[in-house]
Formats: structure tokens, sequence, C-alpha cells
């Protein structure tokens, strides 16, 4: 084996190695270019529409301007709705807990009543502390907001002169593996914008079904467990079920028997999300195992915390394409040694 025939392949297995790595050496500047990438993904059908009628730049202005503008639209609608009734279930935080350990299930089981009182312990240990340190909240507000802007004028660039820079990385690679490299990057970023155009439909279409269900059964908080359904899908496989868990617990606590029917309809949701929606709109082109996915995420999370585990499958879909890429540039280059060797043995030279 020669080196030089797996040179590409050494070299993206190096490269997107230290681009994954940055999330851990460098996890806000990683996190800034891996959202603004898949804003990018998510705008670019609109820019390249308006592209055929206006300059790139002013496409790419337009289209910004009005996914920012839609996106406070739709925070004001939500928060009309949200902001009242998360405000009136932290008011009614102390008396809920009480209300769930009172739960008659749960007084049986010495383990499951000392998890609970961990996990409102240190809820109310950070409400408690989050209060104390305003300034700090404050402060942390405005680096979110910095970073915010800064998302916006990269995920600009990335809209205006995107095809450009895949273009210059391509041809960084040897020359001829300009068009394999080019290959491997459209698969990836295909990839990636199936699945974040996915999510986000899932996580709408869940967050308005459980918020119709508890309203039309006048449970109540109904906003608060439709936005926590509607985020926890950004975290495949775990976090429905955390959803599920949280929303269950609570319903016990206005009456056991309509949590029953809740955990019926957080049972129906999920498997009509993840065997009919889900498919449906992902398809093949991920497939991905639901273990992988389970680790993946575990591992996200160790690493990285919340952004880790929502990042996870995008990293996995990035390696195994990637490893994907390099083994089946290997078998080529096995098939056409092989090949060399069966035109040498029959047209021998003479």
């Amino acid at each position: 084996m020669q080196l030089r025939d797996y040179r590409t392949s050494i070299l993206l297995g190096i490269t997107f190695t230290i681009l994954l790595s940055t999330f851990w050496y460098m996890p806000q500047l990683a996190f800034i270019i891996f959202i603004s990438l898949l804003l990018q993904l998510l705008l670019l059908p609109p820019v390249n529409y308006l592209n055929k009628k206006l300059p790139r730049s002013l496409a790419a202005g337009i289209v910004l301007v009005a996914f920012v503008s839609l996106t406070f639209l739709l925070l004001a609608l939500v928060s009309s709705s949200f902001v009242p009734t998360f405000s009136r279930f932290i008011t009614d935080f102390p008396q809920l807990t009480e209300k769930v350990q009172n739960i008659p299930l749960l007084q049986e089981s010495e383990f499951l009543n000392a998890e609970l009182d961990n996990v409102w312990a240190e809820l109310k240990s950070t409400s408690v502390d989050a209060l104390k340190s305003s300034l700090t909240v404050l402060l942390s507000l405005f680096n979110k907001f910095i970073d915010m802007v800064i998302i916006l004028f990269v995920t600009f660039y990335l809209l205006k002169d995107g095809e450009e820079i895949k273009q210059y990385l391509a041809t960084r690679f040897p020359q001829k593996d300009t068009g394999r490299v080019l290959n491997l990057f459209n698969r990836i970023l295909s990839a990636l914008r199936i699945y974040i155009c996915s999510q986000l439909v899932i996580c709408c279409i869940t967050a308005v079904i459980v918020f119709l269900y508890f309203s039309l059964r006048n449970l109540p908080y109904a906003s608060v467990f439709a936005m926590v359904s509607g985020i926890c899908e950004f975290i495949p496989v775990l976090g429905p079920t955390v959803a599920s868990a949280f929303g269950i617990l609570l319903t016990a606590t206005v009456d056991p028997f309509i949590a029953l029917q809740t955990a019926g309809f957080y049972l129906l949701l999920t498997q009509v999300n993840h065997n009919f929606i889900y498919p449906t709109m992902i398809g093949k082109s991920l497939n991905l195992h639901p273990i992988a996915i389970i680790l993946g995420i575990i591992l996200g999370g160790e690493l990285l915390g919340a952004p880790g585990m929502f990042l996870a499958v995008p990293f996995i879909v990035i390696c195994k394409l990637v490893i994907e890429d390099i083994y089946e540039h290997r078998l080529r280059q096995l098939e056409n040694k092989k090949n060399s060797r069966w035109l040498a043995q029959k047209h021998p030279e003479t």
C-alpha cells in the first residue's frame, strides 16, 4: 500500500477530527460557527430563489431580516401565552412538588422519593442562585446577545459566499480528489439540512399537539408542557421520554386517571412521531441506529452538557459520512489494483 494513494483520506480524517475537537477546546467559537451553518442550510433555498432576480448579497440580507422578524413575531405570540402560564407554574412549583411526592405509587418507593428530593432540591437551589445573582444573569444575557449578533453576521456571509468557501476548501486537498471532496461536503450539508428542517417541523408539530391536548382537557400549564415537549424533541429518543415523564408526573397531581390517559397520549404521540413522521421526513438518508443516537447523546451531554446533547446527532452524521467516504475510497482503490493486476496477467508485455 502506497501512502500517497490514501493522502486525501488521511487529510479528511485529520481535518474533521480537528474541526470536531474545537467543540471541546473552543466550545463558544465552534458553537457559533455550527449554529450559523445550520441557519445557512435552513435559509439557503429562499436565498437561491431570490438570487435569480436579485444580487446574492441583497437576497441574503432580505431573507435574514425576514427570518429575524418572523422569529421575534413568533416569540412575541408564544410569550403572550407562555410567560403568564410559566410564572404561575413557578409560583405553584412548591405545592406541585409536594403533590408529586404524595402520589401513592411514589410514596412506596424510597429510591424514587430520594431521587425526586434531589431533583427538587437542585431546581430550588438553581432558582435561588439565579435570583441572587441578577447582575451575572444580565451579563450572561448580554453575552448571548453579542453571540446572536455574531451568528447573524456569520450566517449572512455563509449565505452570500458559501459556495465560494466550499470550493476554496475543496481545492486545499489534492487536485485529483477535488470532486470527491466536494461530493463529500455536499452529502454532509444535505444530511444536515434534512436533519435540522425535519427537527424543526417535528418540534413545532409536537408542541402544537401537546398544547391542544392540555387545553382541550382543561389541564393547567398547557403552554409550559407544550414548550417542554417541543424543545425536548431536539434531543432524539431521550428528549421525548423526559418530556413525557414530566407531563405524566405533574398531571398525576390533578388526577391519577388523567395521568394514565396522558401516558397513553404521550405514548401514541411518540410512536406516531418516530414511526411515521420522522421516517417520512428524514427517510433513510441518515440511517442511524437508535443505540448510536442514545450513546451519542449521552457522550455529548457528558462532554458539553445541553449543547452536546443537541449536537450529538449532527456529529454522528458527519462522522458516519466521512468514515463511509474513506471506506468507499479504499474499496475503489483495492478494486482498481485488482483490475490492474488482472489486465497485466491477461495482456503481458512482450
